[in-house]
């Protein structure tokens, strides 16, 4: 049974995907990496302009939770803040403004006094360009001027080689343009780099090696054997996705030798529910009767690994915008928009109704076949190995 989804990333999945931001991956893998849509984590990046934020300390002078907890032990105990203060070797006015602050001796939890406190300490170092007028003026108008924020930074320490005040790093530029929580510089200033980039990207980054439209070690149709090819023998299919409104999808199976259809009803397009729902079906069929499946080059099939392993079929992908590579499927997903027209809600239509469907074409006569049913040539084939 699937559990209850997460929503949102964790703490931890936060650490390692700003570790995976900085070494340069692109959206769509470390939203694979960690389970997410590449739109979630485009939404914690944005928010902090592509920077990640500092990992945060806690002073060693301050409380902790261990402590926090043995106050509260002190409390129920009835003990007074002095015995509580020695056995914590804090000054007993200590204790009595951290129960003052967090409900008093009554309603002191230790758990909630430190999530308080962490709370309190999110103080972020003010930027330089809040209390400079002069400064943030100055950059203001240089960035107007299509001047980069590292030509402005060059600039001003070059141009007041004496005055800190009148000198910033491009970091800073860039984190008031792309951080409007700041306030600093106006968003309408970031239309004038060169980039037009909404936030900033890691200097690894690259388009090379990215996964941006592509599937990560992928193996392409060139690479099928022969015997694929010439569709001689049964067991070799091809797959697609086929869209509906309101965010609908339907897979589509085609065997290449008899035209064999599947229709497998599938609640997102999304690699991990689309690849789920594949396998299910695939296992209900006999025994060796899918050696390979090839598909086109959506990114729903992006975990063909766990398909693969999970199936034992080999997967092959289409060339990158060359779908007639899949022909049979183009053609089955032809016919199919007699039963599921353009522009329909496929979520509308049950996994039942989708198998009533598959069966109408199954047993309607194909020229190819020699007017021969699909579900006939096929049945044949499964006889003659049994």
């Amino acid at each position: 049974m699937v559990g209850a989804v997460q929503r949102g990333l964790s703490a931890e999945q936060k650490r390692d995907m700003w570790a995976r931001w900085k070494d340069g991956q692109s959206l769509s893998e470390i939203g694979r990496a960690l389970g997410k849509r590449a739109s979630s984590v485009f939404g914690v990046v944005r928010l902090k302009g592509g920077f990640a934020p500092p990992a945060r300390k806690r002073s060693e002078k301050a409380l902790t939770l261990a402590d926090r907890e043995e106050i509260s032990r002190g409390l129920v105990a009835g003990r007074p803040f002095s015995h509580i203060a020695v056995n914590l070797r804090r000054a007993p006015s200590t204790i009595g403004r951290e129960v003052a602050r967090n409900g008093g001796r009554i309603g002191y939890r230790a758990a909630a006094a430190d999530d308080r406190a962490v709370e309190c300490g999110r103080c972020p170092k003010p930027c330089c360009l809040a209390d400079r007028k002069k400064l943030r003026t100055t950059v203001a108008r240089k960035l107007q001027k299509q001047w980069s924020p590292e030509q402005i930074s060059g600039w001003l320490k070059a141009e007041y080689p004496d005055d800190k005040a009148m000198q910033v790093s491009h970091e800073t530029i860039y984190k008031s343009l792309f951080i409007q929580a700041r306030g600093l510089l106006r968003k309408e200033l970031s239309a004038h780099l060169r980039s037009r980039r909404l936030m900033r990207r890691a200097s690894k980054a690259s388009a090379t090696g990215q996964s941006r439209g592509q599937i990560v070690d992928a193996i392409s149709i060139s690479q099928r054997p022969a015997e694929i090819e010439d569709r001689a023998l049964p067991g070799h299919w091809e797959g697609d996705l086929i869209c509906g409104s309101k965010k609908s999808y339907v897979a589509t199976l085609v065997e290449r030798h008899s035209r064999y259809v599947m229709l497998v009803r599938v609640k997102s397009k999304d690699s991990e529910t689309v690849v789920r729902a594949l396998v299910r079906r695939v296992r209900r069929l006999p025994p060796g009767l899918m050696a390979s499946l090839t598909w086109d080059r959506g990114l729903e099939l992006a975990q063909h690994k766990q398909f693969s392993i999970a199936t034992d079929v080999a997967v092959y992908f289409c060339d990158p915008q060359k779908p007639w590579q899949c022909g049979s499927n183009e053609n089955t997903n032809g016919l199919l928009r007699q039963y599921m027209p353009k522009g329909v809600d496929l979520s509308q239509y049950s996994q039942a109704r989708l198998d009533k469907i598959a069966t109408r074409l199954n047993t309607r006569p194909r020229k190819t076949l020699g007017f021969k049913t699909p579900a006939v040539t096929l049945a044949s084939y499964i006889a003659s190995t049994g």
